[in-house]
């Protein structure tokens, strides 16, 4: 095995109460893609700071193999003195790196290079810090939610650019999809320590809650033994005093090890205040349209949403979702078209820009108005401190001003206030941006549970699959069709359009090629007729299913071997080559896929 490029051992560090890291371990060797993972305020920025040289711990030891490079992507970029956003990102770059890097970059994250850095978006930000981290091409890659502020169309790029990117990555994400495609290890941070798993983020959660089950069982077990020493030591026959005293030792010291013990932190409570029942319809636009100036941002576009459907709005940064969302709600007219209203509708709104905060607020004024100690939900009066703790939030920070709040700490409180006033609609505008995964469980119930109506904008695929009832997106030129089913459904559902225009295609310009026969076979024949499959279009048709099933036995395979847990302290080489074997079969079987739907799709074309 390669000896670690980084290494962290015993890390040690303590902000006042209990320690942050409590000998937190990471080590990163060549070519490793690491997810790490944890709940909010667990560390992990923390811990990749540390990494990357910019917090020294308060113990532990830190090595960097000499001369290996280290690049560091925050969570919130700094562009420092830079006078634009091509210096920024050339600035990142060491003396043998190559420039065309940068530009390459930059012209795939769509950035000219002559941005003012005070006048980008959050998207732009995170693009140009993300530019500047990758274009150096350094052996160690950390980068601390990556994904942020990014749409999907850049998101997938980014998952493909770090796929074929020779730095060994360790990534902090929420997005759940991104971390299945980006990682081949998972280290979770959890109560100041880690725990290292040799597989990817897909099998993270199953790993985790066997062993929370575990340390609970011998948590349990640990009590019982103390209750039977603490009865020998009071009836039991009296034995001699040193084995007296090494048993009262051994009990002192089980007694120590359960009193220091930490619970795994408690999970949320998210439940939605709902209203009466709205009406059966909810909103029902009819070819509206909205430009700005010479800009076409919705044209002709019209749904029907009726009671309990939930729908998800997708498209990249720019496309106009938010625009598109107040239209839907009656926030703003339209230029030309209708958009008519259920009646009864009571509207719960998160805005992704968070302006509902204001910084020097304190979280009890927030979540209740400013009237007082209590607020009422579901009917309910409830003190706001008792509705805090169903946000993981601590009765001390009740008077604690908004500011102090980390993002995740934010996202939670927007979330408390949300969902305490009664809805029957809510409007949801990036409601995962800075969620746990555990949170994100816990919103996903909510919403796929919840009795009235969703409008729902995001960029997590995962999500959206477990949530929306159908999916809204931009086709080009201010049109948006509307998909059914989750983000999922609607590739599969754009693929079959697109294979099924080029199959017609195909067959037209067949056609079009062929001799003109007389009107009376054109009559009977319909034009397809003359186009037909090749030789070898037939020969892959027949053969490619069976090669599929062998892709897939094999693929069976692999995982099996990799799901040995002592495999990679056994045979590191083995390890690493089944992981290869694993990653290329794959590979292999979505390719075969892609061709026999696509021959499929031409055979039904040609055969009407």
């Amino acid at each position: 095995m390669a000896p670690p490029l980084l290494k962290l051992d015993g890390i040690k560090l303590t902000f006042g109460g209990a320690p942050l890291l409590d000998g937190a371990e990471l080590w990163v060797s060549p070519g490793d893609r690491i997810a790490l993972v944890g709940r909010n305020g667990s560390g992990k920025s923390t811990l990749l700071k540390i990494a990357a040289g910019l917090i020294e711990p308060q113990d532990g030891e830190v090595f960097r193999h000499p001369g290996a490079t280290v690049h560091y992507l925050p969570q919130e970029p700094d562009f420092g003195d830079a006078a634009t956003v091509r210096d920024y990102v050339e600035s990142g770059l060491g003396p043998s790196a190559d420039p065309y890097r940068a530009t390459y970059l930059m012209e795939q994250l769509g950035l000219t290079g002559d941005e003012l850095p005070a006048n980008l978006s959050g998207g732009e930000a995170r693009r140009a810090a993300i530019a500047r981290t990758l274009a150096p091409e350094p052996d160690i890659l950390l980068l601390d939610e990556p994904t942020n502020h990014l749409d999907l169309a850049v998101i997938e790029w980014l998952e493909d650019e770090l796929a074929a990117t020779r730095s060994a990555i360790v990534v902090i994400s929420h997005d759940r999809r991104f971390l299945e495609k980006v990682s081949r290890a998972t280290v979770w941070l959890d109560r100041g320590t880690t725990r290292r798993l040799d597989r990817g983020f897909a099998h993270f959660e199953e790993w985790r809650d066997t062993t929370l089950e575990a340390e609970e069982r011998e948590m349990h077990k640990l009590g019982r033994q103390i209750v039977r020493e603490e009865h020998w030591l009071r009836y039991g026959v009296t034995a001699r005093r040193t084995r007296n005293m090494r048993r009262l030792g051994e009990l002192h010291a089980m007694r120590q090890r359960l009193r220091s013990h930490r619970g795994a932190e408690g999970t949320a409570t998210l439940t939605a205040s709902e209203a009466q029942e709205s009406g059966k319809l909810v909103i029902e636009a009819k070819a509206i349209d909205k430009s700005f100036g010479d800009l076409v941002i919705v044209k002709g576009f019209s749904t029907r949403i009726a009671r309990g459907d939930r729908v998800g709005l997708v498209g990249p940064n720019g496309a106009g979702k938010t625009t598109l969302l107040k239209l839907l709600t009656g926030q703003i007219a339209p230029d030309s078209g209708t958009v008519r209203l259920g009646v009864n509708l009571e509207i719960a709104g998160l805005d992704q820009k968070r302006d509902a905060l204001d910084p020097d607020e304190s979280l009890m004024h927030f979540l209740t108005d400013g009237r007082g100690e209590t607020l009422v939900v579901n009917g309910e009066e409830r003190h706001v401190v008792s509705y805090m703790k169903d946000f993981l939030f601590k009765p001390e920070q009740a008077r604690t001003p908004v500011r102090e709040l980390s993002g995740g700490e934010r996202a939670r409180l927007l979330l408390a206030r949300l969902l305490s006033r009664p809805a029957n609609l809510l409007v949801l505008d990036e409601p995962t941006n800075d969620l746990d995964m555990e949170t994100l469980d816990l919103l996903q119930e909510l919403v796929a549970g919840f009795a009235g109506t969703v409008l729902l904008v995001s960029h997590d695929r995962d999500f959206l699959d477990r949530t929306v009832t159908s999916v809204i997106a931009p086709e080009g030129n201010g049109r948006w069709v509307e998909y059914a089913g989750g983000y999922s459904d609607m590739l599969a559902q754009r693929s079959q359009k697109k294979l099924a225009d080029r199959g017609v295609r195909r067959a037209d310009t067949g056609a079009a090629n062929a001799p003109e026969p007389s009107r009376s076979r054109a009559t009977a024949t319909p034009a397809t007729s003359s186009q037909k499959l090749s030789y070898k279009q037939k020969f892959a048709l027949e053969t490619l299913p069976k090669k599929m099933e062998d892709a897939s036995a094999a693929i069976t395979k692999l995982e099996a071997r990799l799901a040995d847990p002592a495999l990679f302290s056994r045979d590191p080489k083995t390890f690493q080559a089944t992981v290869a074997s694993l990653d290329k079969a794959r590979a292999d079987l979505s390719a075969m896929e892609e061709e026999w739907l696509e021959l499929e799709m031409l055979r039904e074309a040609i055969e009407g």
